[in-house]
């Protein structure tokens, strides 16, 4: 018969549509319940591709007692979090402020107002390894609402308040110095060994790597030496799909060995781009190959119309990383010949129950021992065991289309056509970014979520942020001003109208997620976002990203490591600058092959953008906020003056 999730659109809530559990999805109807019963809600967040997730739903969510519980004292509420990031990022943070950790799943109690007064995260059914069961948590939980209900609430609204407080500070001045203090943070935990920061689990932290490649490309020793460290521990861990290219969510241990086996769009988004960028850098053929095998694993996921699917599940067969682990008699049906070789690069050992996660730890006594022939070697190899793995059963796809992941995935095949001079990435690109446009606005917004020809209501400030920073690249990229015009759009629309909400209007917490570890937040995406079009249009973009900027001033005093999207905003405003360049130039194309993340590329008839105003054909312009250096005319000519005007420990 199916509950209320079966209109759903969301594959993870599609997935609970037949559960025993009366689910409702979070809305106005839920709330109504409760207040009408007077009973707290049960909220139950997760997402597709979540192992945990997948465990606690066959445990407890489709067992007919545990379903008569919640059903009996709850009002059962189920919200995907990548759907709903701002019912995620609300009630996140009162989870953390409750226990002092989250994670997914995320299991709150809430009153019948929404505020959460009770939670964790997994439960297994019954008491195990230290956790307690749902059941009794359920059972003590009803009955703590039925005896201390009055002390329940007190507690809630008290911590309600508390998050309102603190989330949403007066704006201040940046501290000069958090740069310094965010590098010597970083520092301080950074494991030299295998890179990364300790303590396990190991997280890829794009935001961080990506202002880390700022620094690194600018001369800072201390970024150089932890992103070199980290993208090569990375690269040949089991975190990397040696096989299949693209990266796991995150890594278990210190040495990014036993990953968990989920593989999310808007990650290998940006580590394609980290990647990329570091082989500009540090010109490590490693980083080249890694860069373009995960730019190909986003192009698997790229939708016959255009988006990109959100994710790979981490299960196959009931089993977490079923797909991508092997035997050695697996191995060696698959390779023939190459097996006592491979068993060397790929350092196999007994990982998850007798199977192995391949690594690529034994490469460089493989390359030595084969020279030149490494690389047709290698990619007969991965060939061998791409075909021995497509006789398995795949992880599930989680095909509902993200605008802000797509938009990441759109910014990172445009910057790859732009650098690389490859047609097929521009090409997936320039798909991409028509589908969020012709598809996913509407009312002027990009739309969150859509999936099998059903569009969502919610539009968040992410969504906008991340199309305009992608639409900038395509046009860095192309000169075509179509794309500039709706980078412009999109930014303006999120700066009238989304701007300090947070969400979609009417929790009853705050939906801010202050730290940018997986993602960079739509805050400072949109100021990145103003600060581009400043170069081009000129006006007040560049106050108006200081002012987004100025607005997260607390949380850079208190622990600026955090904030990463933030901390690059402020270098940009800092010291970036923009190269004009007037058509018709017969160098553009070269120019548009540079690797300078500071700068911002400009092209078009002169006089006829702000940025191009008196400016002559034939002429390139290095300038910082208006103020330029002598025009050249050469390649080499703006190589020099970009060295000039950042000092010569720039990586050209």
């Amino acid at each position: 018969m199916g509950n209320r999730l079966k209109h759903a659109r969301s594959p993870y809530l599609l997935a609970h549509a037949d559960d025993p559990v009366d689910w409702y999805p979070f809305g106005e109807e839920a709330f109504q319940k409760a207040r009408a019963e007077d009973k707290p809600l049960f909220l139950s967040v997760g997402y597709h591709a979540c192992h945990w997730c997948h465990v606690m739903h066959r445990e407890s969510f489709q067992d007919p007692e545990v379903a008569e519980l919640l059903n009996r004292h709850f009002v059962p509420v189920k919200v995907d979090r990548e759907e709903r990031p701002d019912v995620d990022a609300a009630y996140m943070r009162a989870l953390v402020s409750l226990t002092g950790q989250g994670g997914w799943p995320m299991s709150l109690f809430l009153t019948p107002e929404g505020k959460p007064f009770f939670g964790g995260t997994y439960f297994p059914k019954e008491d195990r390894g230290g956790l307690p069961g749902f059941r009794r948590v359920l059972l003590a939980v009803a009955e703590a609402w039925r005896a201390e209900r009055e002390g329940l609430e007190r507690e809630a609204e008290r911590l309600a308040q508390a998050l309102w407080r603190s989330l949403t500070p007066p704006p201040g001045p940046v501290p000069e110095d958090a740069e310094e203090r965010a590098l010597e943070a970083l520092w301080r935990g950074f494991d030299p060994e295998w890179g990364g920061f300790l303590p396990a689990p190991k997280f890829p932290q794009g935001p961080l790597l990506l202002y880390l490649l700022a620094l690194a490309w600018r001369g800072e020793g201390r970024a150089r030496e932890m992103l070199r460290r980290t993208l090569r521990g990375m690269a040949l861990g089991g975190i990397y799909d040696q096989v299949g290219g693209g990266f796991h969510r995150y890594a278990v241990d210190r040495f990014w060995r036993v990953p968990h086996f989920e593989k999310m769009l808007y990650d290998n988004a940006l580590l394609a781009r980290v990647y990329l960028g570091a082989y500009k850098v540090f010109r490590e053929d490693l980083f080249l190959r890694v860069a373009r095998e995960t730019l190909d694993w986003l192009l698997s996921l790229q939708h016959r119309e255009g988006g990109f699917y959100s994710a790979l599940g981490a299960e196959s067969e009931g089993e977490e990383g079923r797909y991508y682990t092997w035997t050695e008699e697996e191995l060696a049906e698959a390779l023939g010949e190459h097996f006592p070789l491979a068993r060397h690069l790929f350092a196999l050992g007994e990982d998850l129950e007798g199977r192995s996660v391949l690594t690529a730890w034994g490469e460089k006594e493989v390359r030595e021992k084969l020279g030149e022939a490494f690389p047709a070697w290698r990619k007969e190899v991965r060939q061998r065991l791409g075909r021995a793995r497509w006789q398995r059963m795949p992880p599930d796809l989680d095909d509902k289309v993200l605008a802000d992941w797509s938009a990441l995935a759109v910014r990172a095949l445009a910057e790859a056509g732009r650098l690389l001079g490859e047609v097929r990435y521009l090409e997936a690109a320039r798909k991409g970014v028509h589908f969020l446009v012709r598809t996913m606005k509407r009312g002027g917004l990009l739309r969150h979520a859509w999936r099998e020809g059903r569009l969502g209501e919610e539009a968040f400030l992410a969504d906008q942020a991340f199309a305009s920073l992608a639409l900038l690249e395509l046009y860095a990229a192309t000169g075509e001003w179509p794309y500039l015009e709706e980078a412009r759009r999109l930014a303006e629309a999120a700066w009238a109208e989304l701007r300090g909400r947070g969400g979609a209007g009417g929790l009853p917490l705050p939906a801010r997620e202050v730290e940018e570890g997986a993602l960079p937040s739509g805050e400072s995406a949109l100021a990145e976002a103003f600060w581009r079009l400043q170069a081009a249009f000129g006006g007040n973009y560049r106050e108006r990203a200081q002012v987004l900027l100025e607005e997260k001033a607390l949380w850079l005093a208190r622990y600026p490591q955090a904030l990463p999207g933030q901390l690059w905003v402020h270098r940009l405003l800092l010291e970036g600058s923009e190269l004009a360049v007037p058509t018709p130039s017969l160098v553009l194309e070269e120019l548009r092959g540079l690797y300078l993340p500071l700068t911002q590329l400009v092209s078009g008839p002169a006089g006829a953008l702000a940025g191009l105003e008196g400016r002559e054909p034939g002429k390139i312009y290095l300038c910082r906020e208006g103020a330029c250096r002598l025009p050249v005319e050469s390649v080499e000519g703006v190589l020099g003056e970009v060295q000039a005007l950042y000092s010569s420990d720039v990586s050209m």
